[in-house]
């Protein structure tokens, strides 16, 4: 559904936020480990979400990645148009360039339903939400 860089980047900031929520911060290696993903391709998502303001990062001895109070409040479906763009809320489900309800794909007034749920629960999923679930143990990022 997302593509690999926005999957990382939804784990990679539920778990920065989880992980430094006493106001701590967090490094690339642990971060990658947390979320079993290769530590190159985290540090340039994250790199490119700091740069956006969806992350902060600090260097020095005592740097690393933290989340401000109000990035806690993002919505998923935020940093799925951020990463991916429209395509998940607005595209077609068979690729086709142009589908609407006046020019409809096989399938579209069915995955109209699909895209409008999704948006929802995309929307109305908030990052300090999903490190709760974390927290809770009613979730997890990693096997």
């Amino acid at each position: 559904m997302f593509s690999k860089t926005c999957e990382y980047a939804i784990r990679a900031l539920i778990f920065i936020a989880q992980q430094t929520k006493d106001g701590s911060r967090i490094g690339i290696k642990l971060i990658a480990k947390g979320i079993d993903s290769p530590e190159y391709f985290i540090a340039k998502i994250l790199q490119d979400l700091s740069r956006k303001g969806y992350v902060q990062s600090a260097k020095g001895p005592n740097g690393g990645f933290y989340l401000s109070e109000q990035n806690m409040k993002t919505s998923l479906s935020e940093i799925v148009r951020e990463v991916d763009g429209n395509k998940l809320f607005e595209g077609c489900a068979l690729g086709l360039k142009e589908c609407s309800g006046e020019h409809p794909c096989p399938i579209h007034h069915q995955y109209k339903h699909v895209k409008e749920k999704v948006n929802l629960i995309l929307e109305t999923s908030i990052i300090s939400d999903m490190a709760e679930k974390l927290d809770e143990e009613l979730a997890f990022l990693r096997k």
